[in-house]
């Protein structure tokens, strides 16, 4: 089991690991033995996350869902399988975690009157500069 938070924690059954061979420089032994990990935690169907923490957890893992709603973590940058799989599953928790946080509600506010002002005056310096640089006309 996973601890996220005092009220969330993920069984074991809901998560699945598979193991395959990690990319990259090594010779022989890259070449023999799986240590890079793949882990896979279904999201929408998961009974130990409430839906806010699921809506959340979508958008925080992004390209890692799949349209089936599985978060796929991939985990290979140890030499050892159990250093790559701890490294998949703290990650995992760390974004669950992060989806646990409810974001503060923004509130609206309005520009002060002096900024308003100073914007107007801006403007119509840049007014001026861009007039400035116009064709005389001719009169008569």
């Amino acid at each position: 089991m996973i601890q996220i938070t005092d009220t969330i924690s993920i069984e074991d059954d809901e998560i699945h690991e598979r193991f395959v061979r990690a990319s990259g420089p090594g010779g022989q032994h890259v070449n023999k033995t799986s240590t890079a990990v793949e882990l896979r935690f279904d999201v929408r169907n998961s009974p130990s996350l409430p839906d806010a923490v699921k809506t959340r957890l979508a958008s925080l893992a992004g390209s890692r869902l799949t349209q089936d709603g599985i978060l796929v973590l991939f985990a290979q940058g140890a030499r050892s399988q159990e250093m790559n799989r701890q490294d998949a599953k703290a990650r995992l928790a760390e974004l669950i975690r992060r989806a646990t946080e409810t974001p503060k509600p923004r509130r609206a506010t309005k520009p002060t009157y002096g900024s308003k002002l100073r914007r107007l005056e801006s403007k119509s310096l840049r007014s001026d500069i861009k007039s400035a640089r116009a064709r005389p006309r001719d009169e008569g």
